[in-house]
């Protein structure tokens, strides 16, 4: 028995398997793209789940991790308009998998049935013999006290005397809990796809990085890797967990960029970073002016020391000087007049960088290369990846790489530096990088700022993209920076660090609120890209304090350890931002507000979300701002706040929703 298709062939129906699973959320791509999710975090999936009929219907979870052969069962929660719910966590750092079964419920249609029956007055004797063959069955597929028990009560339906008795035995919770315990999945339905969840370490979800030549360490000439170990405690106390460290590879001559990237290189000019190869090496190599690669392991092992760990840049691009070139000609583009390709964005030229051939006839030795240097500085300790420009490298090399890498290495964290289109970000987040850059460095307004975290937070994006936002890098000092002065960098790290749960800055130019631009640029002037600055770390100023108190209050309130659970709310005032952000347990209680307006004190009327607290307009709660340590006794929705960015650029409430009425007005939750 079948149905005949268009073409002919026989479709053997699951006929007995009546329950449909639609909707399934979180699904990326149709299963083809992982979630993202940390140790310890809850993946919560939802499902249309139902069935012809009236028959009750029963739906649980599935998840394993790679290794596993055998299910875990989650029951799965009826929601509404047969909507389902049901989540895990997951809690080691493997690959996971969840799918959905559902089945038709016989036990429990029979336990529904048989107390409409009896509320009807009809004759129920026939159904409780019904009931004691389901009972029976369930029984069979029980074991131990349990069989004994559903047996017991199957025996009764059928030598009852009292169908008033036997019903209420019948409907009695332990005999349905006994049922629901053992039931019939022989016609159950089974989801389609086993759907996958990449799991990482915590950090690639919470982590504050710090940007830093370390060529440009001390207060005069080259600095070594050795002249950096003394920045270490400091930039630990200002709360980071991360250092980046951009290229630390032999730098080409050939076509070397000068002061303020001008084409032509003076005497003593260091070039860029990003240049990277010469007769000293490759990418596999350290730039002797920074010492050795001892040196660099046993800087690796300092920052370990401190709580910090280093992550490496990653630039599979070349100097015109780069080894490569000349062992290995096939994996460039050569110009008809017999010149090597430069890089270049038209009009833009980068003429002392040459991009690498991914079309070369000799492609997969090229990809071997790059994986080995990869596993090179891994070798060395290296967990941590920023990678630049991935977005003009092909896709398919990412996701063998990262996923070559990561079975290896699950640790392995990879920062996706791609300030490109959206699909493209999204592209490359979807295909195994940990982390994203974002749009927020050009994000100002409460508009745009809303309506991007929402992008990010209220859409399919939250499940495979983790933002990381930066106030600034080299490349970068958006025009609020250049023209805000002091308040504007104190705003921008406050909604950085409170917004996202992973953020960074380029410094010392962001704690030494360095703002000159590059005429008509978002560019620095005197770019520390092309020279060795001379910075006073210690210059009058500074917000390092601030930026310590920022990361502190991060690492106190796990309210700010979550990008996706920011909410925004009303205010009278479009120069001030107010969002919330609450943890699983609603616990710890955050209302933050910014003055986006650097220069001008701003005030206003906020709504705090009072029901959703449940905050009664009667009873009065305590808001202590962990800024300022300053406390007040707010009284239902609206409240009212003013903040000059001379002193303070924000709020960082936290909520006491109970007060006890005492004179010193002592809180407690």
């Amino acid at each position: 028995m079948g149905i005949t298709r268009e073409d002919g062939r026989k479709v053997i129906p699951h006929g007995r398997r009546r329950v449909v699973i639609e909707a399934v959320k979180p699904e990326i791509d149709g299963g083809l793209s992982a979630i993202k999710r940390v140790v310890g975090e809850r993946v919560e999936v939802e499902a249309d789940i139902f069935s012809d009929g009236h028959d009750v219907v029963r739906a649980s979870l599935l998840w394993r991790t790679a290794g596993e052969s055998q299910w875990h069962e989650v029951p799965l929660t009826y929601v509404i308009n047969d909507r389902w719910r049901g989540s895990f966590t997951v809690k080691e750092l493997a690959r996971h998998y969840y799918s959905i079964q559902a089945w038709v419920d016989h036990t429990g249609t029979w336990f529904e049935d048989i107390r409409k029956k009896q509320r009807a007055g009809q004759d129920i004797r026939v159904d409780l013999l019904a009931g004691a063959r389901l009972l029976e069955e369930a029984a069979g597929r029980a074991s131990g006290e349990d069989a004994r028990t559903l047996g017991e009560h199957a025996r009764f339906l059928r030598d009852h005397t009292d169908p008033e008795r036997a019903v209420a035995t019948a409907l009695s919770e332990e005999a349905r809990a006994l049922a629901e315990k053992y039931p019939d999945k022989r016609w159950a339905s089974l989801y389609d796809k086993e759907l996958p969840v990449e799991v990482d370490r915590r950090k690639a979800l919470v982590s504050a990085w710090y940007e830093f030549f370390p060529r440009s360490c001390p207060d005069t000439g080259h600095a070594r890797f050795e002249d950096c170990e003394a920045l270490l405690p400091e930039i630990a106390r200002m709360g980071f967990d991360i250092i980046y460290l951009p290229p630390v590879h032999p730098i080409g001559k050939s076509k070397r960029k000068g002061k303020n990237n001008v084409p032509l290189a003076q005497s003593g000019d260091p070039g860029s970073p990003w240049a990277i190869g010469s007769e000293e090496g490759g990418h596999k190599d350290i730039n002797p002016a920074l010492g050795t690669l001892e040196d660099f392991r046993r800087f690796v092992e300092k920052t370990r020391q401190y709580g910090l760990e280093v992550a490496m840049d990653l630039a599979f691009q070349c100097s015109p000087d780069h080894p490569y070139v000349r062992e290995h000609p096939e994996w460039f583009t050569w110009r008809p007049d017999g010149s090597v390709q430069h890089a270049e964005n038209p009009p833009k030229k980068y003429e002392d960088i040459i991009p690498l051939n991914f079309e070369s006839e000799n492609w997969e030795a090229l990809w071997e290369e790059l994986r080995s240097v990869l596993l090179h500085w891994v070798g060395q300790g290296i967990r941590i990846f920023r990678v630049d420009n991935p977005h003009t490298k092909p896709f398919g090399f990412w996701r063998w790489l990262i996923e070559d890498v990561k079975k290896r290495y699950p640790e392995t964290i990879f920062l996706s530096e791609a300030f490109t289109r959206p699909k493209v970000m999204y592209l490359l987040a979807k295909i195994g990088f940990t982390q994203s850059y974002t749009y927020f460095t050009w994000r100002n307004t409460r508009g745009e700022i809303v309506q991007y975290l929402t992008d990010l937070t209220r859409t399919e994006v939250r499940e495979f993209l983790r933002p990381n936002f930066w106030t600034n890098t080299p490349d970068i000092l958006p025009e609020i920076l250049q023209y805000g002065g002091r308040s504007a960098f104190l705003m921008r790290l406050v909604l950085a660090a409170t917004l996202s749960s992973s953020y960074g800055v380029y410094g010392p130019p962001f704690e030494l609120t360095v703002s000159e631009a590059m005429p008509g640029k978002e560019e620095y002037l005197d770019s520390e890209k092309y020279m060795v600055k001379k910075w006073d770390w210690d210059a009058p100023g500074n917000i390092k304090d601030f930026i310590a108190q920022i990361n502190r209050i991060r690492r106190d309130n796990p309210a700010l350890q979550s990008t996706h659970n920011v909410s925004f709310h009303e205010t009278d005032n479009e120069k001030l931002i107010f969002y919330m952000k609450v943890d699983e347990e609603m616990t710890n209680i955050l209302l933050i507000v910014v003055n986006l307006d650097p220069y001008n004190a701003q005030s206003g009327r906020i709504r705090v979300p009072a029901t959703e607290l449940e905050l009664r307009p009667e009873n009065p709660y305590l808001v202590h701002d962990l800024i300022s340590d300053e406390k007040y006794i707010w009284y239902g929705e609206w409240n009212f706040v003013r903040l000059d960015p001379r002193r303070s650029p924000a709020h960082i409430f936290r909520v006491l929703r109970r007060l006890r009425r005492e004179a010193d007005f002592d809180y407690f939750m």
